[in-house]
């Protein structure tokens, strides 16, 4: 008897040791090589847009004689965020620091500094089931490219020195905190409303396109706009671009689901109908209003369809995706051609046109499209509702970045002056800023 309660004790430790193994493994997340393969994948890609994709983008629709200080803006804004990200952006964006569902407080508006310098960061930090550091490093290219976008509203006209005093002021009085509003989690301001921005609609379209369109009107136009031509000087840069950013935005997409899953695959199929859809868009708008199609206008077609999708990516079904990049093409179309006309605003390389007005659509429409009564993936029951907390979250954006926006350049403007000279302007920004030329024959 004594030996066969002992071994029905054995049997029963047998069954209960694993469960309680198994408990603990659950409560201890453990990293997931798949999702960090795919993480790591998706950084790369993300960078891969603003470095080469987005100088070659925009270094193309310049004139000759800015090529290089356009692509050197976006090397030196890569170099100057990936800093301030790691010394207290990432902190002010992510930290969760007083922060409270239902609650608004002052760490609803921004992080606080217990991240600063990345502040207790270890190799066995994990984020999900992925390392934390493939996380900052992944949410580090959204900072980086969100200033860039801002360098087609102004270029050719603004000083070197002046740019990069304004992207760090912006980064961090305007990028951080909205990051922080709609992504840091329960407590934050947008968060706690209920906004759906899956990739950077609001946090990176709309910021950008918003700030580009006050950089513009404060800077004021370029010298002999709208009446001397000013054609890009090489649209094959720009075509060359336009698919990188194509390419290198499904790690902006798809990564936004932060795993190797059903949600990234969906995102990234979305992602290609709507640019798709957008791209063709454009091209045939521009081909009824002008009697021909142009590389320009497919190649802004391409990234109006890839801003208009980012909100939605993780929460829009294929038709919906759809719907959102024709309609991203074609009114990102006229808003880059007849409304900037009508307006006579000098955005140079159309960052409003297409980031800020493509931002602000596909916000509008992920309310929409997130129904599952209409193929959506989201949990949006009344479409109404969702339009206007959408609404809610473009209009706060809208007005936040363009009152912080203005207020910077004015009081850099009195500091140092933020536009170079006639003659300088004149000669172009290569050789004016950098004593180089972009081609020397």
């Amino acid at each position: 008897m004594t030996l066969r309660k002992f071994a029905g004790l054995g049997a029963l430790l047998s069954f209960v040791t694993p469960g309680l193994a198994m408990a603990e493994e659950a409560a201890a997340p453990v990293l997931n090589s798949g999702d960090t393969a795919w993480m790591l994948t998706a950084t790369i890609l993300v960078l891969f847009m603003t470095i080469p994709g987005l100088a070659l983008f925009y270094g193309g629709m310049v004139r000759s004689k800015n090529i290089l200080s356009v692509m050197m803006q976006c090397f030196a804004i890569t170099g100057l965020i990936s800093i301030l990200w790691v010394i207290y952006g990432y902190s002010i964006a992510f930290d969760t620091t007083g922060m409270e569902q239902g609650v608004v407080n002052f760490n609803s508006f921004v992080g606080g500094l217990n991240k600063a310098f990345l502040a207790g960061l270890t190799p066995d930090s994990l984020t999900g089931l992925f390392p934390e550091a493939v996380f900052i490093t992944f949410q580090m290219t959204f900072a980086i490219i969100t200033p860039a976008l801002i360098v087609g509203a102004f270029a050719e006209r603004m000083k070197f020195s002046a740019m990069l005093i304004f992207m760090a002021v912006w980064f961090t009085l305007v990028y951080a905190p909205i990051a922080h509003m709609v992504w840091s989690g329960d407590g934050g301001l947008m968060w706690d409303w209920g906004v759906l921005d899956f990739a950077g609609g609001t946090v990176v379209h709309i910021n950008a396109g918003i700030a580009g369109l006050v950089a513009c009107l404060v800077l004021g136009k370029r010298k002999g706009f709208p009446t001397t031509p000013m054609a890009p000087h090489n649209l094959g840069y720009t075509l060359m671009g336009a698919a990188m950013l194509w390419v290198g935005w499904f790690g902006f997409n798809a990564g936004s689901a932060i795993a190797a899953n059903g949600t990234a695959g969906m995102a990234m199929l979305v992602t290609q109908i709507a640019t798709a859809a957008a791209a063709l868009g454009w091209m045939f708008a521009e081909w009824i209003t002008h009697g021909k199609p142009s590389a320009l206008g497919i190649a802004s077609g391409v990234v109006a369809g890839l801003v208009a999708i980012t909100p939605a990516a993780g929460t829009v079904g294929p038709m919906g995706a759809l719907v959102i990049g024709l309609a991203a093409g074609v009114v990102c179309f006229f808003c880059a051609t007849t409304l900037k006309r009508k307006m006579g605003y000098d955005d140079s390389l159309d960052a409003f046109g297409v980031h800020g007005i493509g931002g602000i659509l596909g916000a509008i429409l992920t309310g929409v499209f997130a129904a599952p009564a209409l193929g959506g993936f989201g949990t949006v029951t009344d479409i109404g509702a969702q339009v206007w907390i959408q609404l809610k979250g473009v209009g706060f954006t809208v007005i936040y970045t363009a009152i912080v926006t203005f207020i910077i350049l004015k009081v850099l403007d009195a500091v140092m002056g933020l536009r170079v000279s006639e003659e300088e302007e004149a000669v172009g920004l290569d050789l004016a800023q950098h004593n180089e030329r972009g081609y020397n024959l």
